[in-house]
């Protein structure tokens, strides 16, 4: 049977982030992939002026309240963007509705030390609860140390402080972390993971590129758990995500892309089948 992933984020029109990441990332390996859009924008927030945004909490709760009817198996649950408390308790009701199902949590609220403007700390507070109720959480180093409690450290840390870090997340809930944009040496940048089940961690490094390219998250996130649903274990898993996110990179540098509307993710597809295989 196929299997099925619930992505609750929210849908740019235009601007390849969250959904529309997600939505053809998970198809593309076989996966059925079914949205709760918890917001509706004309374009991405990054590098745009004069966007549209409509929020959509109103409409989650019935359409919980409709699946809820329905016979659903649900494989795992693939969380990002929630804009309010509202939304982190609805995703809540989302968990308990779908015990069986792996939660995979990316925290989005942060980034280059400092909170997204339409968040406050007390937020914080909320996303941290929701992480606890995790199976996986892919915090980037600012989500990280917010939910933590500790002081933004953008450079100079080793592979202690990572590891260090990656302990205390998984001492939040979630048994399984993931820290995203890490670099232990110049030049480098990746991702480190920790399996608490196992004790064991992982991590995978690729050149850097340049420049700030929006819905990077959502594309190592969604081939990450591409990767974990086709059967990988971490560390394939992180390798897997961070080639994909890398390579793509790349062909979006070397087209000369206007960055504002994306990573050209799609044409790298074919190597993550190759990678991941049909689940």
């Amino acid at each position: 049977m196929q299997k099925r992933i619930l992505a609750a984020h929210d849908i740019s029109c235009v601007g390849k982030c969250s959904l529309t990441v997600a939505l053809p990332v998970l198809s593309a390996v076989g996966l059925e992939c079914s949205v709760l859009p918890t917001a509706v924008l004309s374009t991405h927030t990054g590098g745009f002026t004069g966007y549209t945004f409509r929020d959509l909490t109103e409409d989650v709760g019935p359409i919980l309240d409709h699946w809820a009817t329905l016979d659903l198996k649900v494989d795992a649950i693939y969380t990002g963007y929630l804009g309010s408390f509202e939304q982190l308790r609805l995703v809540e009701r989302m968990f308990e509705m779908y015990p069986d199902a792996l939660k995979f949590t990316d925290p989005v609220m942060a980034d280059n030390g400092k909170l997204y403007a339409a968040f406050d700390r007390s937020f914080v507070k909320g996303m941290a609860a929701l992480c606890e109720k995790a199976d996986y959480i892919i915090p980037n180093l600012t989500e990280a140390t917010l939910m933590l409690g500790e002081p933004y450290v953008d450079s100079g840390y080793d592979e202690g402080y990572i590891r260090d870090m990656l302990k205390k997340l998984c001492a939040m809930g979630p048994s399984r972390a993931v820290l995203t944009g890490v670099s232990l040496e110049p030049g480098k940048l990746g991702a480190m993971g920790y399996d608490s089940g196992t004790d064991r961690f992982a991590s995978c490094f690729r050149e850097k590129i340049d420049g700030y390219y929006h819905g990077t998250g959502d594309v190592f996130g969604s081939s990450l758990l591409a990767a974990i649903m086709g059967g990988a274990d971490m560390e394939k898993g992180i390798k897997t995500a961070v080639d994909f996110t890398v390579n793509s990179l790349i062909r979006t540098k070397n087209a000369g892309t206007d960055i504002r509307y994306g990573v050209e993710f799609e044409r790298e597809i074919p190597n993550l089948i190759a990678a991941v295989g049909t689940v």
